[in-house]
């Protein structure tokens, strides 16, 4: 193996720290394979998340941000310690993803000279309907589309997982040059390190996520309390930690559900031994980028329920890797889950075709190939295998 010609320096600016490792390692160690330079951002870095990224090959830098909420005057000194970063360590090309990280890290590169590609991995609670229709989120959707179509107007590339979110990001004026606008399918998944686990025979089912309203834990949670009153032998199971902001779960809620016999595991560092007891993964979310929890249960060889919107949808087929359905609407989950109970042979076949599309979709090296080509690194990368 010999580096490439030009070695580029890419920063990944992120919101959540642990996100550069579990949403965002794979890629940045084949950038650093590729014989390029790597630095990340994200606030609240502790010192095992460090360690892990520099033992990738990446210098890193704490970003401090406040990640919820509204606070414009805490949201401008957060773009002008990226503006200071960006200017000292003068990077070839700023990522970003997620959306404060997005807005204020593409004002940031610009000012600093340096360009800038955003990922859209979802549109989330700015752009999503979770059933709480106040003045306050009509104004923090107002707020963001208008800062998203000025800091887009930075950007080099606007990359997303799915086209729902590309044509309704761009509807919503978010993005004034469709020209800019690239797709891949989602981050990936690691394939090696989620590995196929055989089905087991008892009937369980899962959720992973953030314990927000439009995650679907409540229509979940409610579907899994009709499920445990009709077949006993099951066991619903709801791994995650609690969500912050004003579309949070209550722990009131959460109480009631364990009540009527919902296992809550709480956030897990590592999924796959949740996932390697379940039969049946279920993800009733709103909308999603392209959900990494549904991937890797995919991955383990899982057949998938989830909902009939952008990001879930892309997924799976209704009938072939497991079932869409609606929206906000428990009892079709309830339906769903029943029809996984009621047919296990079925439910094998789908086990069986969830691990082909992971394996032939979304092989994470296949998705950093096309991502790498999109920010420019392919002609290199290309030079750097000998």
């Amino acid at each position: 193996m010999k580096l490439s010609l030009k070695r580029v320096h890419i920063f990944f600016l992120a919101s959540y720290a642990p996100s550069l490792l579990n949403f965002r390692g794979p890629l940045i160690r084949d950038v650093i394979a590729a014989g390029h330079r790597v630095s990340v951002g994200a606030p609240d870095i502790t010192p095992e998340i460090r360690a892990r990224l520099e033992e990738l090959g990446a210098k890193v830098y704490d970003t401090p941000l406040q990640r919820t909420g509204t606070g414009i005057l805490a949201d401008l000194r957060y773009g002008l310690v990226l503006r200071r970063l960006i200017s000292r360590i003068q990077p070839d090309t700023v990522l970003t993803y997620t959306i404060k990280p997005n807005i204020w890290g593409a004002f940031a590169a610009r000012l600093a000279g340096v360009p800038s590609v955003a990922m859209v991995t979802g549109l989330g609670y700015a752009f999503t309907d979770s059933g709480v229709n106040s003045f306050r989120q009509r104004l923090v959707r107002f707020v963001a589309r208008f800062l998203y179509r000025s800091a887009t107007n930075c950007n080099a590339w606007v990359i997303f997982q799915n086209p729902d979110d590309r044509d309704d990001f761009c509807k919503a004026g978010c993005l004034a040059d469709v020209g800019k606008a690239g797709m891949v399918n989602g981050s990936g998944v690691d394939m090696a390190h989620y590995q196929r686990a055989p089905l087991p025979d008892q009937p369980v089912f899962l959720m992973i996520a953030r314990l927000l309203r439009n995650k679907g834990v409540r229509e979940y949670a409610e579907a899994s309390l009709s499920i445990l009153q009709q077949y006993p032998e099951v066991r619903c199971l709801l791994v995650g930690p609690f969500g912050e902001g004003p579309d949070g779960i209550s722990k009131t809620d959460l109480d009631r559900w364990i009540g009527g016999g919902l296992e809550y595991l709480g956030p897990q560092d590592d999924v796959r031994l949740a996932l390697a007891q379940a039969r049946v993964y279920v993800l009733p979310s709103y909308r999603e980028g392209t959900p990494r929890s549904v991937l890797e249960a995919m991955s383990m060889g899982r057949p998938v329920i989830t909902t009939d919107a952008p990001g879930c949808r892309e997924t799976i087929r209704d009938g072939v890797e497991g079932f869409l359905v609606p929206v906000r609407d428990s009892q079709a989950l309830v339906i769903a889950m029943k029809r996984m109970l009621d047919d296990p042979s079925g439910t094998q076949n789908m086990a069986e075709a969830a691990f082909r599309r992971a394996a032939e979709k979304y092989d994470v090296h296949a998705v950093n190939r096309k991502m790498m080509s999109l920010i420019g690194l392919s002609e290199q990368h290309d030079k750097a295998v000998d």
